[in-house]
């Protein structure tokens, strides 16, 4: 039950010139949770791709293909635009460089085109392991789009008004592409039960995994915040505050969403409202601004 429409990656762009480091103001470890993402995505995006390219063989569904071919062109765009973001962090003193080094192993190894430490799994069934994970953390990233879409204390906080249409406008775009994911596992997975047992397999590394990597990334942010100085670490305590304050995510919301994942009936078209992702993606101010440069350019 694919989404009938076209997925197609979009023209965005983003000035970072006026975005603070602490892009919430007097919210350190929001800003910085948040910002976890910029350290996971450029390298988790390319994997992405990269993975579905070796797939691409396996699909015999023309829809399918097109919506995959499109979910590609969008996760390129993503990787590209949080990169610019680390580049931003790393101008006002904040060098990510060791945590995305970390980044990179893991997905250039650990995950990468053979199996890791000589483990002896046939090609075709690392193939689709690697689908099954991209499966699961696509689960997270629709959850979280639709967070963002709906997080109106984000407004109130008096963010920086850059930073939260980049979270909007790729929130959107993943929920968007919410089902491409789940669909290509399901294409390319083989036959149940083992195709469902592998679905389970994936999220089961993939979901602590992520966490771990999450508080990790923003431990890392806050010590070497050069504003903080020091003066402040991350902590639950502090995470919860922000929570409440509905400047992050739930934790029921995050977990949530793993037990939903493992129903057998399961399919992710139930993740989020279409209507308010493509209704954001219709006003979200990168995209006008790139549609007008586009624009502008063919009548000069």
């Amino acid at each position: 039950m694919r989404d009938r429409y076209r997925i197609a990656p979009r023209r965005v762009s983003f000035d970072w010139r006026d975005t603070p480091l602490h892009w919430i103001p007097d919210e350190p470890t929001a800003t910085h949770v948040i910002n976890v993402l910029h350290l996971l995505l450029p390298a988790g995006e390319r994997w992405f791709v990269k993975v579905f390219k070796e797939a691409l063989p396996l699909v015999s569904d023309e829809a399918l293909l097109k919506d995959v071919k499109g979910f590609m062109g969008q996760e390129s765009t993503h990787s590209v635009q949080h990169a610019y973001v680390l580049r931003h962090l790393a101008e006002q003193g904040l060098d990510t460089g060791p945590y995305t080094q970390r980044v990179d192993f893991l997905f250039d190894v650990l995950l990468g085109d053979r199996p890791p430490f000589g483990l002896r799994i046939p090609e075709q069934e690392w193939l689709r392991f690697r689908l099954s994970v991209i499966a699961a953390v696509e689960q997270f990233t629709a959850v979280l789009g639709d967070w963002v879409l709906r997080a109106d204390s984000l407004d109130e906080a008096e963010p920086d008004p850059v930073m939260l249409d980049l979270l909007r406008w790729h929130g959107a775009e993943e929920v968007e592409h919410r089902s491409v994911a789940f669909d290509m596992y399901q294409h390319c997975g083989g036959p149940d039960p083992a195709r469902y047992a592998r679905r389970l397999l994936g999220m089961a590394i993939t979901a602590p995994v992520l966490f771990y990597l999450w508080g990790w990334g923003a431990g890392y942010l806050i010590r070497h915040d050069p504003w903080l100085a020091g003066r402040l670490r991350y902590s639950l305590r502090e995470h919860n505050r922000a929570v409440t304050k509905g400047l992050l995510p739930s934790w029921r919301e995050l977990g949530s969403a793993v037990p939903r994942y493992a129903r057998r009936s399961y399919h992710p078209s139930q993740e989020g409202s279409l209507r308010k992702a493509l209704d954001y993606l219709a006003t979200s101010p990168a995209a006008r601004a790139a549609a007008g440069a586009v624009g502008r350019a063919a009548l000069s």
